[in-house]
């Protein structure tokens, strides 16, 4: 273990030898970051940042103005992906330390599941994955979950994450979790989530150029995401009956794989002409979409890194929300707003 660095909160501006606008400066006592009146949580996240990126492994917050929201931006910011950092901090309330472990917990799971390899994570091994998380953080005897996988997924009517997967050796999934913590079976459905999850996703025979393919063990960040953000809605307290269903598949070229003119016949007698095998995110989530509809919910989530013209239009500082009830993406806007995440 590295020696330990003390790092402090002001709301003074740094001496003039740290720069104008500096947010971080240094003496015997350790680090202090320059938050500003307004409490900058932003300058938090980028000081960690900066401290790892210093090489500083070891890291313990002291002082005043260490509140839940200052630690997690900091711990946003600090955590190395080969998470060889130590931090410490002094104690929160019992309240807010249970609240930032089960954010720790959700965005750690989140994370290291996106950053694995297509190798280690393949779409069963993916829907495996999410459903023991789930019952990991669920209270005994809430979470019932099925995997179709392979040909079980024609049985059942699911064209689309079929005809996606058909041409990888690894075989298809869908994920049907049903997590009800109200005792009663006839619960009514209040969400649906469903997720994203092509574990590698080479465009198929619209291959992706090369540049562009070098992400693609990421393409299953959607299922990922609502996987997390189900976990950590758990961990608070979550009374509602929710399903999640996961579309899983490996986008790849075979003599199997989708073809451009190849027509799939969807389970509600809807036909789609393939026309770009690289737009397969539409065509596996068409499936759960389906199964969600069918389970008359309040509310259906769908989180996919669906298109990259979301990113050309937000960077990487946003989500892109697309709904069109307007009240419900004003809810989705404020909740972002309370969560301190960007969304468009």
């Amino acid at each position: 273990m590295s020696t330990q660095m003390s790092v402090f909160l002001s709301q003074e501006a740094a001496q003039p030898q740290w720069g104008a606008r500096a947010i971080l400066s240094f003496s015997e006592a350790g680090a202090t970051i320059h938050i500003g009146e307004g409490h900058d949580l932003g300058a938090v996240q980028r000081a960690g940042r900066t401290l790892d990126g210093q090489g500083i492994a070891f890291v313990s917050l002291r002082g005043e103005g260490w509140d839940l929201e200052s630690v997690w931006a900091f711990y946003q910011g600090y955590r190395g992906p080969k998470k060889k950092n130590a931090l410490e901090w002094d104690a929160l309330s019992e309240a807010d330390q249970t609240e930032l472990e089960a954010r720790i917990r959700a965005t750690e799971w989140t994370r290291d599941i996106i950053n694995k390899t297509a190798e280690e994570v393949a779409p069963r091994q993916l829907a495996t994955m999410a459903a023991e998380y789930i019952k990991s953080v669920a209270p005994a005897g809430t979470v019932k979950a099925k995997i179709v996988k392979d040909k079980d997924l024609l049985t059942e009517g699911w064209e689309g994450i079929y005809a996606v997967g058909r041409g990888s050796e690894r075989t298809s999934a869908m994920l049907q979790l049903d997590f009800n913590p109200t005792g009663d079976e006839n619960a009514p459905v209040f969400a649906c989530l469903v997720g994203k999850g092509i574990t590698f996703d080479s465009g198929g025979y619209s291959i992706k150029p090369g540049q562009f393919m070098t992400a693609m063990k990421a393409d299953m960040g959607g299922a990922a995401t609502i996987t997390g953000g189900l976990g950590l809605a758990i961990e608070r307290g979550l009374n509602k009956r929710i399903k999640l269903i996961l579309c899983c598949a490996e986008n790849m070229i075979s003599g199997r794989a989708l073809k451009l003119g190849d027509i799939i016949t969807y389970k509600n007698g809807k036909t789609v002409e393939i026309m770009n095998t690289d737009a397969e995110g539409r065509l596996v989530l068409a499936d759960g979409l389906m199964y969600a509809s069918a389970q008359s919910p309040e509310l259906i989530i769908d989180c996919a890194t669906l298109t990259g013209a979301a990113k050309n239009a937000l960077g990487n500082d946003y989500h892109a929300l697309l709904s069109f009830d307007d009240e419900l993406s004003h809810q989705a806007l404020t909740a972002a707003n309370q969560e301190k995440e960007g969304l468009w």
